[in-house]
């Protein structure tokens, strides 16, 4: 298989008083495209400060980020978030309330032409099991098909890499259990490379196909 993300020896961290305050260190991983993995560990263990670097929005200290043949970060270079062709969906979903379901998923398509962006805004409703929905608004929406409708319009660009930041926290239960099994599988179905962070260990094995452990800002098992 072809190595999609490719993370080398990456050191992130801010300047404070005394100096670098080093939150990850030494962090090194490849993720093989169209599969998901996952960074699970506690709060505070640095697996969000992992995402934002790759997404673009942390800097390198050290090491060298990498997607597909495209260098994202080193110390020497930093390609903007913009430009990276990476995709995030968070766990707020941040759905825009005065936009209907199909206005929302073609959101990050305003520069194609009115055809083209229907097409696949009507293709992404479709993969997420919402096809008849695009005229509802959100507040008409449930909390997962809320989720749903956020993971149609992360997948719209099809990004080369998608970024899932705790996804499911806001979902009760029996939802979030049922919502992490439907969007497996609907990337699976779009072959979409994806990265999810998690301090749920059950969310982790239902979800990954492969997992890394993460403690004190550093992958002790990939």
């Amino acid at each position: 298989m072809t190595v999609a993300l490719h993370i080398h020896d990456l050191q992130l961290g801010y300047d404070g008083p005394r100096g670098l305050h080093t939150v990850v260190d030494g962090f090194s991983l490849a993720l093989d495209a169209g599969r998901i993995g996952c960074l699970l560990g506690p709060s505070g263990c640095g697996k969000t400060t992992v995402l934002r670097a790759i997404a673009g929005f942390e800097p390198a200290r050290a090491g060298r980020i990498e997607l597909g043949d495209v260098l994202l970060s080193t110390p020497g270079t930093h390609l903007p978030p913009e430009h990276r062709r990476v995709g995030m969906m968070f766990q707020e979903y941040a759905l825009f309330p005065h936009l209907t379901a199909a206005q929302n998923v073609g959101f990050g398509l305003r520069r194609q032409a009115a055809v083209a962006r229907a097409a696949r805004v009507a293709e992404m409703l479709a993969l997420v099991g919402l096809a008849e929905a695009g005229a509802r608004f959100p507040h008409e929406l449930s909390g997962g098909q809320q989720q749903r409708i956020a993971l149609a319009r992360a997948l719209a660009p099809a990004p080369a890499l998608l970024l899932l930041d705790e996804p499911f926290s806001n979902l009760d239960g029996a939802t979030r259990e049922r919502l992490t099994v439907e969007v497996r599988d609907i990337l699976h179905q779009a072959g979409q490379t994806a990265v999810l962070v998690t301090h749920n260990e059950r969310e982790a094995q239902v979800m990954a196909d492969r997992i890394g452990t993460m403690h004190n800002g550093r992958l002790t098992r990939w």
